[in-house]
């Protein structure tokens, strides 16, 4: 499912934000080495933190159903993970990142979720809503100066943006074929009155 998250930001950024600005979308770790490679306007999405939802854990299974509504296996409800990105921009001149940044922001504010024409995949195919969020404080656990600490480089103004995705963690299984028909089928318990009324009429008869 990372992979598909990762098409459906790259879809989203590069056809909504200043189309044509930015030439490149790269999701590699932005480190020294890979800044000094830079050549022209690129976006860096820098997947940093996953975590799990443990709030949105359920029991149970769910209906798995074909192009008609049927039922046609069952399987158990994903488990849903916090992906969490760090979002730059990337040019010569920092007027020029700051106006890719604020594209950014104002794009993805727009959407609370990810848009469903961006989906591809099995994510597609869950037809389910993946939350989104911008720019919200991180967790006192998480520290952006930390990170960027960590990957060797300077301190650069950045978007974190947080996908809540759902993961498959259990195989699907199949069920039964739908029921389209019944026949109901009434028996009358012996001596009942009409039993003996039928018992009677047959005694009568000659």
């Amino acid at each position: 499912m990372i992979h598909e998250i990762d098409d459906a930001l790259r879809s989203l950024i590069g056809t909504r934000a200043l189309p044509g600005v930015i030439t490149d979308i790269e999701f590699a770790a932005p480190t020294r080495n890979w800044a000094a490679r830079r050549n022209s306007p690129t976006v860096n999405v820098y997947l940093y933190d996953i975590r799990e939802e443990v709030g949105r854990r359920e029991r149970g299974p769910v209906p798995v159903r074909d192009e008609d509504g049927r039922v046609v296996g069952r399987r158990q409800p994903p488990r849903w993970f916090r992906l969490s990105y760090l979002v730059t921009a990337w040019t010569t001149r920092p007027e020029d990142e700051h106006r890719l940044l604020s594209a950014l922001l104002i794009l993805l504010l727009q959407h609370e979720i990810l848009p469903a024409e961006d989906l591809t995949g099995a994510l597609r195919d869950l037809n389910l809503s993946i939350p989104m969020t911008v720019a919200v404080p991180p967790p006192e656990s998480r520290s952006l100066a930390d990170l960027w600490s960590a990957l060797g480089g300077e301190l650069k103004p950045s978007l974190d943006v947080v996908v809540v995705a759902p993961f498959i963690a259990s195989p699907e299984y199949p069920v039964g074929p739908p029921v389209v028909e019944q026949t109901v089928e009434v028996r009358e318990p012996a001596g009942s009155v009409v039993d003996s009324a039928t018992r009677n009429y047959r005694d009568r008869t000659p």
